[in-house]
């Protein structure tokens, strides 16, 4: 990539803002990294200019095979029967979007057809692209449990560690269906935990054994337990939440992506699947339940990084970060408590390189025209991204 200098007014740089009043700020950029930062020079012979700048997001649990806008439920499960080649373009179809909403790197969660797989490579080998993904691969789960769509079965205690072996060979990290999923009109998680704590320590261990971190798709009391017990790398969902696991997770450093986005859209939505009443009030109830604990979560210091569940009915690739953001912002999170959420803490809980904006780091940045912490909405309004790679200016391009 060609070098560039940029002007901005105010940057975050993953870590702390940098506000109007100390700059304004020249980054420059060579050869894919952060070169230098410095104060203004009246005649730097810039090449981009910008009333804010961060570093490029990450959405840290999306399903790039599945699209998000397509609501029927007849046609979402008739899709999961399709042939390769067609979930190959759905998933190109969203990785197109996605640095729309400034996201530059996203982790998939699982799918059970080698799309993730396919598109990580194709990303890898492409010169131009703009963002990466990292690819959970298959999950495991138990037969006859839920999750046949995005993991495999796994049987007794003594067959894991070679499923485990086998998954994270080709796997960025291993995916766990800890619990089945909510029933809203019941205001509750069908079934026990798939995994006793014994069984799940031994697929946290042989992961940790092969460099890999564990997550866990968990909701409800009893499965939270066995996951925080067993001392998985991250908590996914995590509706239904309680106050006394949260210290405990803050200590163990297991972090939460709470995905506020599809049990939202429900509540949004209701007409699409025909709530009554009843149960808009229960995922009202446990929308407001999950604001508290995400509160509670940043009080005690846990690990909070931010993840759409992009594919989900409703949650469309890239803008359902952003929309994770506000859910954030709304639970009472500062600004920069967000935007750490989905810059570098995801970055350093997955060891892989900065992307802080700091000398030597990977130029991954996302320019606005205004500040999101003048003015929160700015985060709908990217104008340009630049990765290591590529620069992609927004507009026309981004149009759904």
């Amino acid at each position: 990539m060609e070098s560039l200098l940029i002007r901005t007014k105010s940057y975050f740089d993953g870590d702390a803002y940098h506000p109007e009043n100390g700059g304004p700020y020249l980054i420059a950029v060579r050869e894919g990294r952060i070169d230098f930062l410095a104060l203004d020079s009246a005649d730097a012979p810039v090449t981009a200019t910008a009333e804010f700048v961060m570093p490029g997001l990450v959405d840290a649990h999306v399903h790039i095979f599945l699209d998000g806008g397509e609501l029927d439920l007849e046609k979402r499960n008739a899709y999961l029967k399709a042939g390769h080649d067609e979930m190959m373009e759905v998933a190109r179809h969203n990785v197109a979007r996605t640095p729309c909403s400034g996201v530059t790197l996203a982790r998939d969660a699982g799918d059970r057809h080698g799309i993730n797989h396919g598109i990580r490579e194709e990303l890898r080998k492409d010169p131009a692209a703009v963002m990466s993904l990292r690819s959970a691969g298959m999950g495991v789960k138990r037969a006859k449990r839920y999750g046949s769509f995005i993991a495999r079965d796994v049987g007794p205690i003594e067959e894991i560690p070679g499923v485990i072996q086998e998954l994270a060979a080709t796997g960025d990290d291993v995916k766990v269906i800890l619990t089945g999923i909510i029933d809203f009109e019941a205001g509750a998680v069908k079934g026990a935990p798939q995994f006793n704590t014994e069984e799940l320590q031994c697929i946290v261990g042989e992961a940790r054994r092969m460099g890999r971190k564990t997550l866990a798709h968990c909701s409800g009391e009893e499965g939270l337990k066995v996951a925080v017990a067993a001392g998985v790398g991250s908590i996914e969902h995590g509706f239904f939440m309680t106050r006394e696991l949260l210290p405990r997770m803050a200590d163990k450093g297991i972090a939460w992506v709470p995905t506020f986005s599809p049990v939202h859209f429900q509540w949004a939505r209701p007409e699409v699947a025909g709530w009554s009443e009843a149960t808009i009030g229960n995922l009202r109830r446990i929308l407001d339940s999950h604001l508290e604990h995400v509160a509670l979560a940043y009080k005690v210091g846990a690990e909070i990084v931010a993840g759409s569940d992009a594919g989900s009915p409703g949650v469309k690739h890239g803008e359902a970060l952003i929309d994770e953001l506000f859910h954030f912002l709304a639970a009472g999170l500062p600004m920069e408590e967000v935007l750490r959420s989905a810059t570098s803490r995801p970055r350093r809980l997955w060891n892989m390189p900065s992307t802080n904006i700091e000398k030597g780091s990977r130029a991954e940045l996302v320019l606005f025209d205004s500040s999101p912490f003048a003015d929160p909405h700015s985060l709908r309004r990217a104008s340009m991204v630049i990765s290591s790679r590529s620069c992609f200016r927004l507009g026309s391009s981004c149009t759904s």
